[in-house]
């Protein structure tokens, strides 16, 4: 191409050269600081054209290199066993159909929930119903081939996104308990056969199209409004967060959406603060000036423990996944995003965003909703977890707020610690408001000490300590 282009120069040169026209001195300098002008802009666009090319180039590069990497080529089998039930969300799965169930394997403090929770939602439905149940929740993966984020050559969030797309399916889950219920679910092989069932697929699009990956106002909650949200917290398109940045993040994307789009408008995010949940705050954020109650997206960033977690936490953690108004938690194990939705025994079942999919284009009628669902769920060691986690719930009248107030201490203390001790508890209810507190509590660790742990960019992602793809009933 530049030989082509300095060949037509010289014939441009010859040509003016033969045409027999005299210049005057004057002109040719003219002429000769125009051509100097003109080179230099030409340079410089080159240039810019270059490095243009380049930062495609390398996008291009990556994002198949990282569709080689979080492929998942290679499918393992997850393991459920027979006799421990399976915690999902708030719902209890178990072989066994009648009340004769053993639960033993099963923390105490998550037993002790299941007094809180009807006989036959307990046993009703079986490991069938844990699949149905969890085939249902919005997964976001890794998505490659999206428009480029502004201010960046990236095409693809892989390899940096992990966090941010965990944190959409914990909003997802709220958005699908807010609009369509806790007991919705998701046949894919089914055929929409009334008005109820047209109006919940419509439901279960709009929210997925909200996630859509792209810049549009149609799309308030994509990655790529994340990330340009994330600037205000010292982040840029590539930089990794942490879950309480997230959190944060997730604030800022829905205080926007509602600026936009009414089917906000009843619903609000808390980001709790030092690990308290200030009830106060809460009213002020939620009541309305005609006493009627907006619905509540709760979040609590925590660390619970310094690089490993403290195991005494285990089971509190796996407690507060037997509560119906709990949807998820978000963290992982060290530099590997992951959405926590359940467990059985002392292993966390997760959906993982490491898997690169197409971009979908949400926008074309009835698009396919396949890779939005994840049929393969995965388990981790909880002794494997980060400390550094984001534990967020859904709260849709005042009388929830009330409820989750009054029942979730006894679910924050560790085991074999005092109840009436406040000092180590996972977070804390504070019936005030921050704002009239002089000093707030000195809590154990500051939640923004756990960013230095995602924000690596020499990250080495690693599934082989992961079990995933199939249900085998052992």
């Amino acid at each position: 191409m530049n030989g082509t282009s300095g060949l037509n120069s010289q014939s441009s040169l010859i040509n003016t050269s033969n045409s027999g026209v005299i210049h005057s001195p004057t002109s040719m300098k003219v002429e000769n600081i125009s051509r100097a002008t003109t080179s230099k802009e030409n340079t410089r666009d080159s240039s810019e054209d270059l490095l243009d090319l380049k930062g495609k180039v390398e996008s291009r590069l990556l994002s198949m290199w990282n569709n080689v990497k979080f492929g998942w080529t290679v499918k393992l089998k997850t393991t459920f066993s027979k006799e421990s039930p399976v915690w999902l969300l708030g719902r209890c799965y178990h072989r066994k159909l009648s009340p004769s169930g053993s639960l033993e394997s099963s923390t105490e403090i998550g037993t002790e929930a299941t007094a809180h929770n009807p006989m036959e939602q307990i046993y009703g439905e079986g490991i069938e119903g844990f699949k149905s149940d969890f085939v249902s929740r919005i997964w976001m993966t890794y998505r490659r081939e999206f428009p480029i984020m502004s201010g960046s050559t990236f095409t693809t969030d892989c390899g940096w996104g992990c966090m941010l797309r965990s944190g959409q399916m914990l909003l997802a889950q709220a958005l699908v308990c807010h609009f369509l219920g806790r007991s919705w679910r998701w046949l894919p092989d089914r055929t929409i056969q009334n008005a109820r069932e047209f109006q919940e697929d419509c439901l279960h699009r709009m929210i997925i199209k909200w996630f859509g990956d792209k810049s549009s106002v149609n799309s308030p909650l994509s990655i790529h409004q994340m990330v340009n949200l994330g600037e205000a917290l010292g982040k840029k398109p590539g930089d990794w967060y942490g879950p309480a940045s997230v959190a944060h993040c997730l604030k800022a994307v829905m205080n926007a959406a509602s600026k936009e789009n009414y089917e906000f408008d009843n619903l609000e995010v808390y980001v709790a603060q030092e690990s308290t949940v200030y009830v106060q705050d809460v009213h002020s954020l939620c009541q309305l000036p005609n006493g009627a109650w907006k619905s509540l997206i709760l979040l609590v960033p925590v660390k619970l423990g310094t690089d490993k977690l403290n195991l005494i936490y285990g089971p509190c953690l796996t407690s507060l996944l037997t509560l119906d108004f709990c949807i998820g938690i978000i963290g992982g194990r060290p530099k590997h995003s992951l959405y926590f939705v359940g467990y059985q025994d002392d292993r966390l079942i997760h959906l993982d965003p490491h898997y690169c999919q197409e971009m979908v284009d949400v926008w074309q009628p009835n698009f396919s909703l396949q890779s939005f669902h994840c049929r393969s769920p995965r388990k981790m060691p909880i002794s494997k977890m980060d400390p550094s986690c984001c534990i967020g719930f859904y709260l849709a009248t005042q009388h929830d707020f009330e409820t989750f107030v009054n029942v979730i201490k006894s679910f924050l203390i560790p085991q074999g610690i005092s109840s009436s001790s406040n000092e180590y508890p996972i977070f804390s209810i504070n019936y005030g408001s921050r704002n009239t507190i002089m000093d707030p509590p000195q809590i154990r660790y500051s939640i923004y000490e756990s960013e230095p742990n995602w924000a690596t960019t020499a990250v080495q992602d690693s599934d082989t300590d992961l079990e995933s793809e199939e249900f085998v009933l052992v």
